[in-house]
């Protein structure tokens, strides 16, 4: 939490001191009875802030009711608009709060610089009202609203200190405030006594010392936006006296005389929050927050001021309704009552300026059909989940989801259920942002989840298979289903689930929630599919997306599949409808083979756009092997890009997919896997050359998958397992005597994305067997040590010449740690990020089993990564309205 200036008082805290787990880094200011530091929270190497009541005031019992007053009431406020509390604590006798470090500057710094423009004070003023909302509706009632106490950071304002704050049944206010700015010539005076707060905000009913509710927060936002507007405060005198009676009896002059431009709406809207009598002011913020979005609306369409006669809830309906039907006709899907007559119409949803959709292009309808919870990444790469209202224009990012990935609804659209890079599965109530834990997960191969009316999630754990936990928390439990099922989705009933095998071929099936052998729905196709009324099941195929007919009874399909949107992504996250007949879909985007230095500085392009992943350099660095996407035929295959002729031509032929290429040492021959006949992963060998044709290299039973040839040509790295549903081990295959592949690296959990060290005398690997998927070293062929190289979890190692091996770290950024190998020591050094402060970072993850689409030269100067041709606007997400209509053409 950033706070203001301060008084230059004594702070009592040095630099070094600990408080727990929270070392003091500085101080930030010091209020009439508490003091700020900036700490480092020492256990998640983070940045907080330090709110302690001294020893001296400690001894106090008001002082220490107030404190634990204000941490009460912070602990049941987790919204996006609140600085949020992460602890409290006491040590020698100094109480103290831990709270969120907030970046930006406090409303009252900036209105030292004058007005705000308009629509940042329409902005910021329905997020302050968001944030008290929740205040109200969790019966805390602030009491201390001014400029100093809104923090303005770049997700928005934030409400802070909560010092003053009561519960709403508290019987009499308290006498004083807690964390009371001292009186500067720059900062509104703040006197202790039985009145309390700070006067140019304060309500009649609080001068007066009466008790404050609600409404009494609400006149406090009509000072500060007055303030905001015109730059003057709404109440001000000489002596505390006159603004006292400034507050009890005068009016403040009309926005509209010192800011002529001002929205004649908006004038009407600040003078009832500062009506005398608080039955006259505005009795809710949310309605508040609904008509300044609504003056917002309104001021950017020309000459539209509107008319605060018409109830707010309503008139945003009806002015949200002309908005939508002139960028498209949006409107006809939301509002009219006969869909069916009307035919569907598509709009363009675009994703606030500076993200884009990360990772797995992630965007969900609610099945209230009134949200989209989307993964944006910013302009670092770093991903959270984004709520947008269908009513709104804009997105608003969801606190406490940093790393999210792969959300899903409940069915009363209340929560967002979603995993993390930390191996968590959360829940984040929409209303007010409270995030909770409902279980951990061990590997970061997460492949879908799904929620019911009775409280049970279902979610595909990686190749562990489908696992069943209650929404409420608790542990999850394996559901016995014969097959390697993922992507589920609740049917109706809550009992069945639609899911895609992971074999070759198999396509849809349906299963039941106590498990047993599935049923064969869709043969062959290789998307997920979901069920939606009154009916339907929606999949892709061939780059399409489909609806076809169901039966919820016989669990089949009834009738043929009809087109309803072109040009669609394949992937899980690309479509989602509802039964109001909204249907949100993703475009298929491409991307390119780019160049890119260890600073993200793009270098050059290779190739043509397409729909690229996972290059693969040839040991000479001549050469790239990459996996081309074919959404026509539904399959995946190699394509060999030559650097020296410009040339890109398919490499692999024939059924199924094929992926991770490896290089043999002398760039002559490589290994892949492809899933052909059999329903498994088998491995095949071919010449760079084409000569000869492919040759099975491993096709015993179960499920292999090439890792790394050694430098020397003598030893294959490759991924097994045995049984679908088992984690994997690392094997070695000998190129030499019999071929017999041996166990390498073998544990509990999985062990993957093996590669040896450039002189073949040490293997880095991948493996979850902490609980969290880590990067390791052992040496080759052992026995030895075992070193962890990550820090805070990885997911795949790369290691060029040189003293520094790479990694892609569990959130997919790019780290790069420095070694030493001494004789059967391997010492591991500093760390770094590459590509800071650029957004290429975000195309490490793109592939659906979390694997990088990037490889690096052999000297690490250069990466070569599947970019997104516009990645501002890579998959642009297509909502359509009435989506129907297209079954009846």
């Amino acid at each position: 939490m950033l706070i203001g200036r301060y008084n230059a008082d004594p702070m009592s805290l040095s630099p070094g001191t600990k408080l727990g787990p929270y070392e003091i880094q500085s101080a930030l200011g010091a209020g009439g009875m508490g003091e700020v530091y900036r700490a480092r929270d020492t256990r998640l190497d983070r940045t907080v802030a330090v709110k302690i009541l001294p020893a001296h005031l400690s001894e106090q019992p008001e002082s220490k009711e107030r404190f634990d007053r204000e941490a009460r009431a912070i602990s049941s406020l987790s919204h996006p608009h609140v600085c949020h509390l992460y602890d409290v604590g006491q040590q020698d006798g100094i109480s103290y709060l831990v709270m969120e470090y907030l970046e930006g500057e406090t409303l009252a710094d900036r209105l030292r610089k004058g007005p705000l423009p308009l629509e940042q004070v329409l902005k910021c003023g329905a997020e302050i009202c968001d944030g008290l909302e929740k205040a109200h509706r969790s019966g805390v009632v602030h009491r201390d609203l001014k400029p100093g106490n809104i923090m303005l950071t770049k997700s928005g304002a934030k409400l802070m200190d909560f010092g003053l704050a009561k519960p709403v049944s508290a019987e009499k206010p308290p006498s004083s405030g807690l964390t009371q700015t001292l009186a500067t010539p720059n900062h509104p005076l703040t006197a202790e006594g039985t009145v309390v707060g700070t006067f140019q905000y304060m309500s009649p009913e609080q001068v007066e010392g009466k008790d404050a509710d609600a409404r009494s927060d609400i006149f406090s936002l009509g000072a500060v936006l007055y303030e905001m507007i015109t730059g003057k405060r709404a109440f001000e005198g000489k002596t505390t006296a006159s603004t006292v009676a400034a507050i009890l009896a005068a009016q403040p002059p009309p926005i509209s005389t010192l800011q002529p431009t001002s929205p004649p709406a908006l004038d009407r809207v600040v003078k009832a929050c500062l009506a005398k009598d608080p039955d006259d002011r505005w009795q809710n913020a949310g309605d508040l927050a609904s008509e300044l979005r609504w003056i917002a609306d309104a001021a950017s369409q020309a000459g539209v001021a509107g008319s605060s006669a018409i109830p707010a809830r309503r008139r945003w309906l009806g002015w949200a309704a002309l908005v939508l039907v002139a960028a498209g006709g949006l409107a006809a899907g939301l509002f009219l009552r006969a869909p069916e007559k009307k035919p569907a119409l598509r709009v363009a949803i675009n994703v606030p300026a500076g993200s884009h959709l990360a990772l797995d292009k992630q965007a969900v309808l609610s099945p209230s059909g009134e949200l989209i919870v989307m993964v944006l990444a910013d302009a670092e790469g770093k991903s959270r989940l984004w709520l947008r209202r269908l009513d709104q224009d804009t997105a608003q990012p969801l606190s406490g989801t940093d790393g999210a990935m792969q959300p899903f609804w409940s069915p009363d659209s209340r929560f967002v259920g979603f995993f993390t890079f930390e191996n968590k599965l959360k829940k984040i109530a929409v209303g007010d942002g409270t995030v909770e834990t409902i279980c951990d997960v061990v590997t970061l191969a997460f492949y879908g989840g799904t929620w019911n009316r009775d409280g049970v999630i279902v979610f595909s754990w990686g190749r562990k298979g489908l696992y069943r936990v209650s929404s409420s928390g608790g542990t999850p439990a394996k559901i016995p289903v014969e097959g390697d099922y993922r992507w589920p989705s609740f049917l109706p009933d809550g009992r069945h689930l639609l899911v895609l095998s992971n074999s070759v071929g198999a396509g849809i099936f349906a299963i039941a929630l106590e498990g047993g052998p599935g049923q064969s729905v869709l043969p062959q196709d290789n998307s997920p599919a979901r069920y939606v009324d009154p009916g339907y099941i929606l999949f892709a195929r061939r780059g399409n997306l489909l609806a076809q007919p169901f039966d919820l009874r016989s669990l089949q399909t009834t009738g043929s599949a009809v087109t309803v949107a072109a040009s669609a992504e394949p992937g899980a996250f690309s479509f989602s409808a509802t039964r109001g007949g909204l249907l949100l879909h993703m475009q298929a985007s491409k991307t390119q083979l780019t160049w890119v230095d260890r600073d993200g500085n793009r270098l050059s392009t290779v190739g043509e756009p397409g729909y690229l992943s996972s290059p693969y350099l040839s040991p000479d660095g001549k050469y790239a092997m990459a996996a081309v996407t074919d959404h026509q035929q539904q399959t995946q295959k190699l394509w060999l890009f030559d650097f020296h002729r410009g040339t890109a031509n398919p490499f692999t032929f024939g059924p199924g997919n094929d992926a991770w290429p490896v290089w043999s040492p002398d760039g002559q021959q490589v290994a892949f896997c492809s899933m052909r006949e059999n329903g498994q992963e088998d491995v095949f060998l071919k010449p760079v050359s084409g000569g000869g044709g492919e040759q099975p290299l491993l096709m015993q039973k179960g499920d292999k998958e090439p890792d790394k040839w050694s430098p020397d040509g003598r030893f294959l790295l490759f991924d097994y397992r045995a049984r679908q549903g088992e984690g994997y081990d690392i094997w070695v295959l000998p190129m030499f005597g019999d071929h017999k592949p041996f166990p390498f690296i073998q544990g509990k959990g999985n062990d993957a994305w093996a590669i040896f060290s450039p002189d073949g005398k040490w293997v880095a690997y991948s493996s979850d067997e902490s609980g969290q998927t880590g990067i390791y070293v052992v040496p080759f062929p052992g026995p030895g040590g075992k070193w962890q190289v990550s820090k805070a979890g990885g997911a795949q190692a790369f290691w060029p010449r040189g003293k520094e091996l790479f990694y892609v770290s569990i959130d997919f950024q790019m780290i790069g740690v420095e070694f030493e190998a001494q004789g059967n020591n391997f010492l591991v050094g500093k760390s770094r990020r590459l590509f800071e402060g650029q957004s290429v970072s975000s195309s490490l993850g793109q592939n659906p089993d979390g694997s990088a689409s990037v490889d690096v030269n052999g000297d690490g100067t250069r990466w070569l990564i599947a970019l997104p041709v516009d990645e501002r606007n890579a998959s642009p997400l297509i909502l359509t309205t009435n989506w129907m209509a297209e079954l009846k053409k």
